[in-house]
Order: structure tokens, then C-alpha cells, then sequence
């Protein structure tokens, strides 16, 4: 029996490190040739065992709470939605009361004396002059009439002040008069490159004042001067700020005249006016008839959202429900299955 104990720890010494567990294993595996008592090798075995049991039930554990974490996370985008559906409400409903107010008179003598922030959504009422020859068109926009979209650009016209008017701005506003077909926005572009091409009609400007003045001559009625009038506009809009592109739209781009997106200060340097030039959308119901364009911004949208309240609450259902769904389906997946008798 002395021999047999001696001769343990050289036997022990021919083998890799082993860990505690390992030990214990390996002296249960080989009781009889070490001649161990047969308490110590079952002590030995029991505790190797529930060593490996541990650490699988531990394993199980996680494996269990890992199946409800798909219903934890859609739980929590749905009352994410909850809160949404509230902020949207409170800022819809912050729109309609300004826009309710009543209009002011746009008649400032400098725009750092409005703060457009603490203004936006209210109605104003401003007077001026349209400088047509810097319109800026901010496309393309698309616009559905009796089903059929047609595509078009919103025209940014500076509107002037009226010399010796109190009543007028007294200094320049960006006005969005609303939407017109691409046909005006090809227009401009033609008129605009016709000013930048270099003068050559001396001859052709000499026979037209030789022959204005032989018409002077032998008409009795003076010649009426063909220079169309400027006439004094009343705007009625609402004051807004520079609109948040998504990361689809392409960026502007002031040298070639692309405007995808409405950016106040850009726009405003691109017409020659100050970075902080107050915006205004034209919402003026009264529409001539028989000069439909521009047409201007539906008030209505001012008080709607891509993504409205109604919404909220059904992305909020839906969270819910497949909340509910994949926390069931873990539920049945861990539940005991009953065995049949």
C-alpha cells in the first residue's frame, strides 16, 4: 500500500498540467490501478460533474433569456412610438394656432429686426415689387391634377420695396409664389442666356429707328411705349425657414442654377440680398384665372406631415403586436412538453 502511494506522484508528473476538474477525473478514471479509496474517487467524479453542470446550465440560462429579446426590443419601438405620435400632435397643433393669428404687416427696415425663428408659421402681409430677372426655380416638384402628375419647380422671386411707400418692405423678401411647369423654368433659362450673348443687331436697331421715325412721321398717333408696367404686389404668405434635405437629394449647385432644395441664405446671396433675408411662402387663395401660374402653397399643408398622428398609432399596434407574437413563440419554445401517459 506504501509503494502504491509513492508511486502516485510520479505517475502525475509524465502528464500535461491538468486543472482542478481534470485532476479529479482523471484520479476517478484510475482508482483501482492507484489503489485510491473508493470515498475519495467518488468525491472526486461528483464534483468533475457538477463542475460541467454548471457551466451548461449557465449556458442554457443565457440561451433562454436570448429568446425574448426580440419581444423586449419591439416592445420598446412601439412606446417609442407612443411618445412620437405626441410630439407630432403637440407640433401639428402648435401650426394651426399661429397660423389662426392674425396677419402682420411685413413693412421692416431691415430683416435682423424680425427674428424668422420666433416667427415661423405666421401669416403676414407684405407690399412690393417683383425683380422677375432673379427668380430662382427650386425643383424638380412634382404635382397632381385630376390624377395625372406633371412635373414642375417652385419660382423664389426677391420681392423689392416700393420707393416712397410706407406700406411697402423696405427691404428685400424671398417670396415662394408656388408652382409652375417646367415650361416657365426653360423660359427664364432661355431669356437669361439671350441678356449674357454679345451684342450684334447695331444694323437691325438702325433700320428699326429709321423706320419708327418715318411711322412718327406719317401717323398721327404717337407710339406706344411696349415696356410692360411694373405693377405693386400684396403677398400674403407665411414665414418659413430653409427646408431639411434627406440624404437622397442632391446638393445645390448656384453656378449652373440647381436648386433641389430650399436654402435661404444660399438663395439669398445667389439674388445679390443678405444671408439673413426673411422667406415667405405665398399662400394667397385668390387665383386669377386666367393666369393660374404660380400657383401657390394649399395652406392645409402647412398643418400635415408625411407622417401623421394616425400613423403613430398604428406603427404602435404593430410593434406591439409582433411584441406580443415572438414573446409567445419563446414562451411555447421553453414551456415543459407534457409527456403522454
Amino acid at each position: 500500500m506504501a509503494a502504491a502511494a509513492a508511486s502516485i506522484p510520479k505517475t502525475l508528473t509524465k502528464f500535461r498540467p491538468l486543472g482542478a476538474g481534470d485532476h479529479l477525473f482523471y484520479l476517478s478514471r484510475h482508482k483501482l490501478r492507484f489503489g485510491l479509496p473508493q470515498a475519495f474517487s467518488n468525491s472526486a467524479s461528483e464534483l468533475a460533474s457538477s463542475t460541467e453542470g454548471k457551466s451548461q446550465k449557465g449556458s442554457r440560462f443565457l440561451a433562454k433569456w436570448l429568446l425574448f429579446l426580440p419581444g423586449a426590443i419591439t416592445f420598446g419601438l412601439g412606446t417609442w412610438q407612443i411618445f412620437r405620435r405626441q410630439d407630432k400632435i403637440k407640433m401639428l397643433e402648435y401650426r394651426q394656432k399661429r397660423l389662426e393669428a392674425e396677419p402682420l404687416k411685413l413693412n421692416i427696415s431691415s430683416p435682423s429686426t424680425v427674428n424668422a425663428d420666433s416667427l415661423e408659421f405666421r401669416r403676414v402681409i407684405c407690399k412690393g415689387l417683383f425683380d422677375e430677372e432673379k427668380s430662382v426655380y427650386v425643383g424638380p416638384r412634382s404635382r397632381s391634377i385630376s390624377g395625372v402628375t406633371e412635373n414642375g419647380y417652385y419660382v423664389i422671386t426677391p420681392l423689392m420695396p416700393i420707393p416712397n411707400n410706407p406700406e411697402s418692405v423696405q427691404s428685400p423678401v424671398l417670396v415662394n409664389r408656388g408652382w409652375v411647369p417646367r415650361s416657365w423654368r426653360d423660359k427664364s433659362l432661355e431669356d437669361s442666356q439671350d441678356h449674357e450673348r454679345p451684342s450684334n443687331i447695331a444694323p437691325s436697331s438702325v433700320q428699326q429707328k429709321e423706320r419708327s421715325s418715318w411711322w412718327r412721321f406719317w401717323s398721327k398717333r404717337p407710339m406706344m411705349d411696349q415696356a410692360p408696367a411694373v405693377v405693386p404686389v400684396e403677398v400674403v404668405g407665411v414665414i418659413r425657414r430653409s427646408e431639411k434635405p434627406s440624404i437622397f437629394v442632391p446638393a445645390n449647385d448656384p453656378s449652373s442654377c440647381q436648386w433641389f432644395y430650399v436654402d435661404v441664405p444660399a438663395i439669398a446671396r445667389a439674388s445679390g440680398l443678405p444671408e439673413n433675408t426673411i422667406y415667405v411662402e405665398d399662400i394667397n387663395e385668390n387665383v386669377n384665372p386666367s393666369n393660374p401660374y404660380p400657383v401657390p402653397k394649399d395652406v392645409n399643408t402647412l398643418i400635415r406631415s408625411s407622417v401623421m398622428p394616425q400613423d403613430h398609432l398604428n406603427y404602435t399596434l404593430t410593434w406591439y403586436s409582433l411584441s406580443a407574437a415572438v414573446t409567445f413563440m419563446a414562451y411555447k419554445r421553453l414551456a415543459p412538453k407534457k409527456t403522454r401517459r
